[in-house]
């Protein structure tokens, strides 16, 4: 499985992650976060390892279709890519205003919180 998609479905899992079955979590937290294979996955929960990659099929395009239609992961993104650019200009044309560097790190933490 290529990087960027783990990567992104990580990044989905945390953002629906109160959206889907606790069975759900556990499977796509162990395939995707975990790096465990189907087989370790279905021997620790007792299934076949058919129902597990008809588990994490289904889990992930269900993340898919919850991002496709309220936008979290994507609209996280162009937040943070807009406090990396804020940073960098405040940085370049403010680098002693620490009341400027402040406020904006705030911004930042504040998505985090």
């Amino acid at each position: 499985m290529e990087l960027e998609k783990s990567m992104r479905l990580n990044m989905l899992c945390d953002f629906y992650e109160p959206l889907l079955t606790a069975k759900q979590n556990d499977y796509l937290q162990l395939y995707y976060a975990d790096d465990y294979s189907l087989g370790e996955i279905a021997e620790e929960h007792q299934v076949s390892r058919q129902a597990v990659y008809d588990n994490i099929k289904r889990s992930t395009q269900l993340l898919e279709s919850y991002e496709e239609k309220l936008h979290l992961y994507d609209d996280y993104q162009n937040r943070q890519q807009a406090a990396d650019r804020l940073n960098t200009y405040i940085q370049k044309t403010y680098p002693n205003d620490d009341k400027l560097i402040r406020l904006a790190t705030h911004l930042v933490t504040l998505e985090e919180e």
